[in-house]
C-alpha cells in the first residue's frame, strides 16, 4: 500500500468527503482498465501496475467503508 494513498483517503475521511473518495475510486479504476487493455495489445506486462492499482482501490474502498455516513 502507498502510505500517500493512506494520507490521502485519510484526509477525505477526515473532511468527510465521500464524493471525492468515489471519484478517486472511479478515476483509478478507469485507470486500470485503460491499462490493462492497452498493455495487452502492446504485449507488455502490465501486472505491476495493476497490483499497484488494485493496492490504491482497497484503500480507497477501505476510507468509503469509514465515511459511511458522509
Amino acid at each position: 500500500m502507498s502510505s500517500a494513498m493512506d494520507s490521502i483517503v485519510d484526509a477525505y475521511v477526515r473532511l468527510k468527503n465521500r464524493a471525492a473518495l468515489e471519484e478517486m475510486r472511479m478515476h483509478r479504476h478507469r485507470l486500470k482498465v485503460n491499462l490493462f487493455l492497452h498493455g495487452e495489445e502492446r504485449r507488455y506486462d502490465v501486472s505491476p501496475a495493476i497490483r499497484s492499482f488494485d493496492d490504491d482501490l482497497s484503500v480507497i474502498e477501505a476510507g468509503i467503508e469509514r465515511c459511511r455516513d458522509c
